[in-house]
């Protein structure tokens, strides 16, 4: 499980790159037509052919890093405090992706370190691509830890709850609220969902309600990852954010 006090848990909330696809460039707005089309040939019952490319967009764009942003990233480390276990929780969220991806890279270049793993809930297959891809988007350079090319599997620093579930099963996709309900983990009443994200960040420039939301799922991910290894949780009174 590594040491469990250099890990740093992770998760990140993501919206399209502008409210309506006709905000987009022109070129991006026909690249993401070919897209949509692509969506609705791969799965015409979610993606129905009576389903605009600007729906489509909407409720999708901010899942692809080409035609997304992030506008959160949360962290969150498990310290001691007078013999006991608390989760801390720090968050980057920024109306400029620049400069939240900058304030991040920043922390993780001056406190990460070869014996830290980050972990997260499916987080080699979208979490660490997405936030790579969109520095190289925004024109800022990869932290050490993110410079994965050219490494064996065994040599990332990456722990996956997701997959260390699957044990080898590459089936099905097992949700991060599913495991939190099967471990009996509580959770505080979800807000929103991640459905939602675009439209509170949009409709209702409600930044620091998606950052609550982003916050709880990195303190879920900690405590499963503590299940996953046979340890118990930590009580809520002892999460703490900053």
């Amino acid at each position: 499980m590594g040491n469990l006090y250099k890990i740093w848990f992770i998760d990140i909330e993501t919206v399209p790159q502008t409210e309506n696809l006709s905000d987009l460039s022109e070129e991006l707005q026909n690249l993401w037509k070919l897209k949509a089309d692509s969506l609705r040939n791969k799965n015409p019952e979610r993606f129905p052919l009576e389903m605009s490319d600007d729906e489509i967009y909407a409720k999708n764009g901010g899942i692809y890093a080409e035609f997304g942003k992030i506008i959160c990233i949360s962290v969150g480390f498990i310290h001691q405090k007078e013999e006991k276990d608390f989760i801390r929780t720090k968050s980057f969220a920024n109306k400029d992706e620049k400069i939240l991806l900058n304030d991040f890279i920043n922390l993780v270049n001056k406190h990460f370190t070869v014996k830290s793993n980050f972990c997260g809930h499916n987080i080699k297959e979208f979490d660490i691509p997405y936030i790579s891809r969109r520095l190289i988007i925004n024109g800022l350079s990869l932290p050490k830890s993110l410079q994965i090319h050219g490494k064996k599997p065994w040599e990332l620093n990456f722990i996956d709850t997701m997959d260390y579930w699957k044990f080898g099963d590459y089936k099905s996709f097992t949700s991060l609220k599913l495991l939190t309900t099967i471990f009996n983990i509580p959770t505080s009443k979800d807000d929103i969902d991640g459905s939602q994200v675009a439209e509170v960040f949009y409709k209702e420039d409600n930044l620091e309600r998606i950052v609550v939301y982003c916050q709880k799922d990195v303190v879920a991910t900690a405590q499963v990852w503590l299940r996953l290894n046979g340890l118990p949780i930590i009580p809520q009174e002892n999460i703490e954010s900053k």
